[in-house]
């Protein structure tokens, strides 16, 4: 029977050095245990300000109503319907990292997984304030977006995508905040062990549920979070098909095409991946996680985006050529319109972004370097907000009937939560989950130095 070698030396590393358990401890909770800098008080004073700038808006749109956004006939779907889009779609990155490579047991997802779990939670808040607010009187319409008895008798309209919504972004939510607070129980016991005063003590002990690192509840804890894993794993699939339906279930030309469901997945992981790579890049520098947070890993998650990027890039080569192909002229026309029309600039923003600055990455030193990640990232969501914004107003403000043919112009309005919930996470709550960085060391792992360094099976 002939040996199967592994040589683990040619593994790149997921964390640098030889760090120790408490060493890794003391890194990831150091944020959490030093009074914060001055740095972290200046951005959370400008993201404070963006919050509160927003809402001020919101309360003038409630005062005034949703024409403030801009909207009007025909464009009755502006401003808040393609910020809801965007930040579902960031919202999938966490999903992704998270469950999906944890079920394909990449070992570099360890050091950002923890920080995309809550950046979907805040995304995923960031959309629904939108949805609710488009509806003009959301004390009203709010009641009636879930299905329950009332003295009415009236109930939701099921067949409605608008209520599909509702139910595959709220257990795309629940789903994610169990997942993530799971993930975080024993680093809850961890800072439960290293708090130094009474209150902390007492919160973290609470959090923990009573976790004691033993062998039985890290046989329960892996259990429920592989089980979770893949509970969660259909929702990085459905929740972004569902919100496509929004559109490709309609009769209005340029939105009712097949090709919407995985056209739109693949923009919402391309998108999500390059929100984390843009917040990441930051956090990496201003709270020295250079070592738990790699170039490799950087790199990877680069390739990820070169992926879906030309899988967008497909999805809009693909769009001309079935408008072409179908002979139906009116379909025709709004694809024309986008590329040729009066949105010209908005359709080439969002090319240029999404399909011609992410060939870049085939180039290692631009995968490598995190100037050039970070600034091609910030294209990236640039490019994919104006897909956003191209989808939605280009194929409503050429309506059947040219005499209501109309523009739409974007107002300005700044909403500062999701920042501001990144800032109050880093603070907190442990941005690196302690327990799986540990598992991911060298030498973690008995099988990696038997010997001279290779594993004889």
């Amino acid at each position: 029977m002939s040996a199967t070698v592994i040589d683990y030396s040619k593994e790149i590393p997921v964390v640098e050095g030889i760090p120790t358990a408490a060493s890794l401890d003391a890194a990831i909770s150091k944020p959490i245990d030093e009074f914060p800098q001055r740095n972290w008080f200046i951005g959370l004073a400008i993201t404070g300000t963006m919050l509160m700038i927003g809402a001020v808006s919101l309360g003038w749109t409630l005062w005034e109503g949703v024409g403030v956004w801009g909207i009007n006939q025909p464009v009755a779907w502006g401003f808040d319907v393609v910020n809801f889009v965007f930040w579902v779609g960031i919202g999938h990155a966490g999903t992704l990292i998270s469950a999906i490579l944890f079920l394909l047991r990449q070992k570099w997802r360890t050091g950002i997984a923890r920080f995309a779990e809550a950046m979907t939670l805040f995304a995923v808040l960031c959309a629904v304030q939108f949805v609710l607010f488009h509806t003009g009187r959301p004390w009203i319409a709010a009641v009636w977006l879930l299905p329950y008895p009332n003295q009415h008798g009236v109930w939701v309209n099921f067949t409605s995508p608008l209520m599909w919504d509702v139910f595959a972004v709220s257990t795309y939510f629940t789903v994610s905040a169990v997942f993530w607070y799971v993930g975080l129980i024993p680093d809850f016991a961890t800072l439960r062990d290293r708090a130094t005063t009474t209150i902390k003590k007492t919160i973290y002990s609470v959090l923990s549920l009573g976790w004691r690192f033993s062998n039985r509840h890290w046989q329960h804890y892996e259990r429920a979070y592989l089980i979770m894993a893949g509970f969660a794993t259909p929702l990085v699939l459905s929740v972004h098909t569902i919100v496509s339906f929004d559109f490709a279930v309609s009769v209005i030309p340029g939105w009712h095409t097949t090709i919407f469901p995985p056209y739109f997945v693949a923009g919402a992981i391309f998108s999500g991946f390059a929100m984390v790579q843009n917040v990441l890049i930051i956090t990496r520098k201003a709270f020295h996680f250079e070592h738990l947070i790699t170039i490799d890993t950087i790199e990877k998650m680069n390739k990820i985006m070169l992926v879906t990027g030309m899988m967008v890039g497909y999805a809009y080569s693909m769009e001309f050529f079935t408008a072409w192909y179908s002979g139906n002229q009116t379909e025709l026309f709004v694809f024309v319109n986008r590329a040729f029309g009066p949105y010209w600039w908005a359709y080439w923003i969002m090319f240029t972004c999404n399909v011609f600055s992410p060939q870049l990455f085939w180039f290692k030193k631009v995968r490598t370097s995190l100037l050039a990640s970070f600034i091609l990232s910030i294209f990236v969501n640039i490019g994919m907000w104006f897909e956003r914004f191209v989808i939605v107003v280009t194929s409503l403000h050429r309506d059947f009937l040219p005499s209501s043919w109309g523009m739409f112009i974007p107002t300005v309005w700044d909403f500062g939560l999701f920042f501001t919930c990144v800032l109050l996470f880093i603070k907190f709550l442990p941005a690196i989950a302690m327990s799986e960085i540990k598992a991911v060391v060298p030498g973690a792992q008995p099988t990696t130095h038997h010997g001279n360094g290779a594993h004889h099976g």
